[in-house]
């Protein structure tokens, strides 16, 4: 996997100025794009997306700033229609438009070219299982959230506390089947990785109340990742681990489905937790 993302960096630069064959990529290297993307997001802390415009417009500043050619001769060069659609991703990198760029030659923000190491040094160790699981479905309340990679993810912070103490404990009594207790999960990651659905809810075999938000589960193999520690540091650390350490190193891929977080215990302050991760995966 490793090598998979370092190649699917080269291709990045190969491809600055046109669409990439992910898909194509992904299947020559005998995985999906779907296994691909979240790995890549996984250890690079953004999305690929994100990664190819900011390699887009780091690219582009020394043709901006040379001022040979005309700015949409540039936007076209990298891929964009028009000079206003340049120049809201060129701003979103740099934080000033190509205009004033050019003008005064900068800011900049560059964004430097991704390698993929693989290292033992601090290596964590990982407590996992396979679970086979039967269909089942995760109820609650759901909301479009921003991906974030580390630390505390305010948008789901401000979800969670909005509920009423009396909605948790109704969870809690729905609760009838693996992963047990309260989940968190996040479903639905758009193909840009940006952006993903969030559901505080349970998981339950039977029939859902006909008010809450439903997740439709298939039936499937999931690998579970115990984790311990401050929160929720090591937990994302141990998800980052998942794709530098243990899919590399077992006969196992991510597939489409919802991942999966229940606190098995935590401190008062929720300091520190015992957690499981649950990720939905697939034979290779």
């Amino acid at each position: 996997m490793i090598s998979a993302l370092n190649r699917l960096a080269d291709l990045v630069e190969e491809h600055l100025a046109d669409e990439l064959d992910l898909a194509g990529h992904a299947r020559a290297l005998g995985t999906t794009e779907y296994h691909l993307r979240r790995m890549f997001s996984s250890l690079a802390g953004m999305p690929l997306s994100e990664y190819v415009r900011r390699r887009r417009m780091t690219a582009a500043v020394a043709d901006v700033v040379r001022g040979e050619d005309d700015l949409l001769s540039i936007a076209v060069r990298y891929g964009y229609g028009s000079t206003e659609a340049f120049g809201r991703a060129f701003r979103a990198v740099h934080g000033a438009g190509p205009g004033d760029v050019r003008r005064d030659g900068g800011p900049l923000r560059t964004q430097p070219r991704l390698r993929f190491r693989l290292s033992v040094e601090g290596s964590i160790p990982m407590e996992t299982r396979i679970a086979d699981r039967p269909a089942f479905r995760l109820v609650g309340h759901a909301t479009r959230v921003p991906l974030v990679h580390e630390g505390v993810n305010p948008h789901i912070r401000r979800h969670i506390t909005a509920l009423p103490p009396e909605a948790h404990a109704r969870l809690k009594a729905l609760s009838d089947t693996e992963p047990p207790g309260l989940l968190q999960v996040s479903d639905a990651l758009d193909p840009d990785g940006a952006e993903l659905t969030y559901l505080h809810g349970v998981a339950v075999a039977g029939e859902p109340p006909a008010d809450l938000d439903v997740i439709e589960v298939p039936s499937g193999r999931w690998a579970v990742f115990r984790t311990e520690g401050p929160h929720p540091e090591a937990l994302q650390k141990v998800w980052a681990a998942t794709a530098t350490e243990w899919f590399p190193s077992n006969p196992w891929r991510l597939r489409p489905g919802p991942s999966i977080v229940t606190i098995l215990k935590h401190s008062d302050d929720f300091g520190t937790a015992t957690c499981e991760l649950w990720l939905p995966v697939e034979p290779v």
